[in-house]
């Protein structure tokens, strides 16, 4: 190698071998080629990187490398790429294999001084050699405490930035052979099949928009605000928990399953296997965590929309998801769970939760009707009245006040996750409101309940009556207030059909001589 201008510490003859071992260790700091650790000899970071990194560099350079110059080449690759030993078993030599990786990433970088020849030949020895001196470095180097936690910490983050890498490949390597399988299929002209027409009819409607969704879920303090909702994470628990005889080795899917907690109440009810899907970036979160809780074994999380992976199973005995939104049906990701009833529950089948309502009742609150749409009637003296329009046309999230509720309430449509079909988002509801109290209907209040109807039955609401949760109600402030007498009884018609992107909805109330257009998106 000395022409390619590099110095030459070791002879490349057929004993250089021998000479490792006579010599004693080699006396040259060297930088693992996969993390910062610095060892002593060419034994010593040999067996570094088989044990902490498994990772044979003698036997991958005799299963892959040809020649002194590939070697080099594969070197410079590793060191500015920063390529990880897993990710190099998955590549090709044409991965490496050119010319710009001839210049050295590393001055004098003591893996390009040695001939392929050499490093196979030390092969042998290595491991030995480099645990002996390991052991020589114990005795001689003594570490205090803190030191020995930082190294131990180093390592643990170490480990798991490995881990990550491992599923982020893994999941690559997951989505190529479905997409090489769809391309197959089209290329070919093979005929689709009814599930992939589905999947194709799905897609076409506005993939961006399914991004823009997902891409929400990606922000940590979504799911915070979910997991510190009692109500609704306790209810879930409960459900699987106390019903753990219905599960028990059965095969359990979880469709939207963020970080994963309900898959974990779902494995430890006792469920055989559990298949958790989500397309968000959290699932790789989602995936250290099902490590961390030593479940690995019975999860399995899978990254991408159910509509358009490969689950491995050809049924499920349960689905489970927390797939409702604001007003229950925002989001729209119920139709997914539809799709998932109908393509993988068995006949006899559980789905949880396995119903649910919307709920409607009339508040009075003037003063929140002040604060929020009278408000723009006298902005510091100026009227807006433009954005007065604006702030009526969106409902208000946030939780209501018990004692301003005036009418009684009003259910409006009721949801048996057995049968429904996705038109079911759009309905139009008749429903009567008793007034209960004389004064100005201000809003109307959404709101939705859910069932686990089990053996031990689970059920929680979101209602202004009830414990809040993150949905909180959904507030439709009226154009104006509405004067009502106490024993007066109101009709009206609530409509509901979905919006623009198949996520957001349109809500329409007619109630007495009042209409009103409402969006959620």
């Amino acid at each position: 190698m000395a022409e390619l201008g590099y110095s030459q510490d070791m002879s490349s003859d057929s004993d250089s071998g021998d000479d490792w071992e006579e010599n004693g260790e080699d006396p040259n700091e060297i930088s693992c080629l996969f993390c910062t650790e610095i060892t002593n000899g060419f034994p010593a970071a040999l067996h570094h990187t088989k044990t902490l990194h498994k990772f044979d560099l003698c036997d991958f350079i005799r299963r892959h490398i040809y020649d002194t110059y590939s070697y080099i080449k594969l070197i410079n690759f590793i060191r500015r790429k920063e390529t990880l030993p897993e990710q190099l078993s998955t590549l090709g030599e044409e991965a490496w294999d050119r010319d710009e990786y001839l210049h050295p990433v590393v001055e004098d970088d003591p893996w390009l001084m040695y001939d392929i020849e050499d490093l196979i030949n030390v092969r042998d020895v290595s491991e030995e050699r480099g645990a002996r001196q390991i052991r020589h470095d114990d005795s001689d180097v003594i570490l205090s405490k803190t030191q020995y936690e930082d190294m131990k910490s180093s390592i643990k983050s170490l480990q798991s930035q490995l881990k990550e890498s491992e599923t982020r490949c893994f999941l690559m390597r997951q989505q190529m052979e479905e997409m090489k399988e769809k391309a197959q299929k089209l290329i070919l002209g093979d005929d689709l099949d009814e599930k992939e027409k589905s999947v194709v009819s799905v897609n076409a409607h506005n993939p961006s928009a399914d991004e823009g969704y997902f891409n929400t879920y990606n922000h940590f303090a979504i799911h915070h605000e979910m997991l510190t909702d009692k109500v609704r994470t306790e209810s879930y628990r409960d459900a699987l928990l106390t019903n753990s005889n219905k599960f028990h080795d059965c095969v359990m899917l979880d469709v939207g399953c963020g970080t994963g907690i309900l898959s974990l109440f779902a494995a430890k009810s006792g469920c055989r296997k559990v298949i958790s899907v989500d397309q968000s970036d959290v699932i790789y979160h989602a995936m250290e965590i099902v490590r961390e809780n030593n479940l690995s074994d019975i999860i399995t999380l899978k990254k991408g929309r159910l509509e358009d992976i490969n689950l491995g199973v050809e049924k499920v005995d349960a689905i489970i998801s927390e797939w409702m939104g604001y007003f229950l049906l925002f989001e729209g990701m119920l139709d997914t769970v539809i799709y998932a009833r109908d393509h993988y529950l068995t006949p006899d089948g559980v789905i949880l939760p396995n119903r649910c309502t919307i709920n409607i009742v009339g508040s009075g609150d003037t003063k929140r009707y002040i604060e929020l749409v009278d408000y723009w009637s006298n902005v510091y003296g100026f009227k807006m009245r433009c954005m007065k329009a604006e702030v009526l046309h969106e409902p208000s999230i946030e939780i209501c006040n018990v004692d301003d509720l005036i009418t009684s309430t009003a259910e409006i449509q009721a949801f048996d996750l057995y049968k429904v079909t996705t038109d079911c988002i759009s309905f139009s509801s008749p429903f009567t409101l008793n007034v209960k109290k004389t004064g100005s209907l201000t809003a109307i209040i959404g709101y939705f309940d859910i069932f686990f109807d089990l053996e031990n039955p689970v059920h929680f609401s979101t209602g202004p009556s009830s414990l809040p949760t993150h949905w909180k109600q959904t507030a439709f402030f009226l154009k104006e207030p509405i004067s009502i007498t106490e024993g007066e009884v109101m009709n009206g018609t609530l409509v509901c059909q979905r919006h623009r992107n198949n996520r957001g909805l349109r809500v329409d109330i007619h109630i007495k001589n009042f209409s009103q257009t409402y969006f959620l998106e």
